[in-house]
């Protein structure tokens, strides 16, 4: 399976426990090629339908439905819990991440 950084994967995020994002949902990775290629884990934030606009989220529109990247929500999970690949972000997108990802966890 070819693991892209800012590819969207269908994950099977259970079981979880307490306020982590449950079920199988689409997911965008986060961790850097590199890292894709030699680690049996991947870093990946999960995507959600609810709209709500938290200052951790980014809006996305995938297979024609809207939706927010939880980069709140952000683990690292074995890759036996990707079930399937789908398209990349687009290069807008990418670049919100990228933002919301520095201001979330840089000083």
């Amino acid at each position: 399976m070819d693991l892209k950084q800012y590819a969207i994967v269908l994950v099977n995020l259970d079981p979880t426990i307490g306020s982590e994002i449950k079920k199988t949902r689409p997911c965008v990775i986060i961790s850097p090629n590199e890292m894709n290629t030699y680690l049996n884990t991947i870093v990946l934030a999960p995507m959600t339908t609810n709209l709500k606009k938290y200052p951790t989220r980014v809006a996305v529109n995938h297979h024609g439905k809207k939706g927010m990247i939880a980069i709140d929500q952000i683990q690292t999970v074995d890759k036996s819990r990707i079930i399937r690949v789908f398209e990349k972000l687009t290069e807008t997108e990418i670049a919100k991440c990228k933002e919301v990802i520095k201001e979330a966890f840089n000083d």
